[in-house]
């Protein structure tokens, strides 16, 4: 990589919501852009944390048997690995995610609004 990556041209090209894409990686980890707007399934990810920085927009993270967690832009929150959540945008809000190659957007839940993994923009 020879460029800065510019995170708002990249966030023009998404045009899905809940479909992360992949914008660059650190060692075995990737940063993944993705728009979400409405409420995701409840899941969980058993092997890895997974961290929510919002760019735009507001997102809250609902855990089970916790309070809710309220994300505006420039704020970052860490989902504990094994934690059951769900994100939800009241309006659309853009996040950048990082987490593990190969993890599955939806956890073991499933569903369609399972992603494609390893989608690069």
């Amino acid at each position: 990589m020879t460029a800065a990556i510019n995170l708002a041209a990249k966030f023009a090209q998404i045009h899905e919501h809940w479909s992360p894409r992949v914008v660059a990686e650190l060692n075995d980890y990737q940063f993944k852009l993705a728009k979400l707007q409405g409420e995701f399934v409840w899941h969980q990810h058993d092997e890895t944390d997974e961290a929510f920085l919002v760019i735009d927009g507001e997102l809250s993270i609902e855990l089970d048997g916790a309070d809710t967690v309220h994300l505006r832009p420039g704020e970052l929150y860490v989902v504990p690995k094994g934690v059951s959540h769900r994100p939800v945008a009241e309006q659309e809000c853009q996040v950048l995610l990082i987490e593990p190659s190969g993890v599955t957007n939806t956890g073991a839940a499933g569903g369609e609004l399972t992603a494609a993994n390893n989608v690069w923009i």
